[in-house]
């Protein structure tokens, strides 16, 4: 799935323009997870301002997972679980990899693909069908359009279908109490 980026800024005169038009800088397919596509799109540092400078913050990001305040778009394809139990998979290269290509992200994995953020984290299944797995076994179907408000939940996403899932993120960086 091509994605392309749009981001509009302000002119001289206040008036609204595409500032930046672009696939998402950050646009990995993984060579070790076969089907996974994970594309940072946008990124804010706390605070946001406006107008836009025009200056694209997203390259120059150093974690996926926002500090308080700060946000990420993410979007990613989920391939088929059986990717994961296919012969020849190598778990260490894929681990290597998504540390490479997700830092502060994939730190935060465990082996089972169970993971923890402190974010307020918005998602919306753009195609396909993925399960979202939380404690003890809690899981929940979703297909193209479900949302899911993420609360800084234990979580790991499975896709059980034979098809690749798709889906947008957006993460909020959160205060801890």
């Amino acid at each position: 799935m091509a994605i392309q980026r749009l981001v509009t800024g302000h002119g001289n005169d206040g008036s609204g323009f595409i500032a930046i038009q672009s696939a998402p800088p950050r646009t990995d397919a993984f060579r070790n997870i076969p089907g996974m596509v994970s594309r940072l799109v946008w990124a804010t540092t706390a605070p946001p301002s406006l107008p836009f400078d025009g200056a694209d913050p997203t390259p120059g990001i150093t974690s996926f997972v926002p500090g308080p305040g700060e946000t990420r778009f993410i979007v990613v394809t989920f391939p088929p679980d059986s990717v994961f139990s296919a012969p020849g998979f190598d778990p260490d290269a894929a681990v290597r990899e998504n540390l490479s290509v997700s830092p502060g992200l994939a730190e935060r994995f465990e082996v089972d693909g169970m993971h923890t953020t402190p974010t307020v984290d918005y998602a919306i299944v753009l195609d396909g069908e993925l399960w979202l797995e939380l404690d003890e076994g809690r899981s929940a179907l979703l297909r193209q359009h479900d949302v899911v408000v993420q609360n800084g939940t234990r979580h790991a996403w499975r896709n059980k279908t034979e098809r690749p899932a798709t889906v947008a993120f957006v993460l909020i960086g959160a205060r801890s109490e």
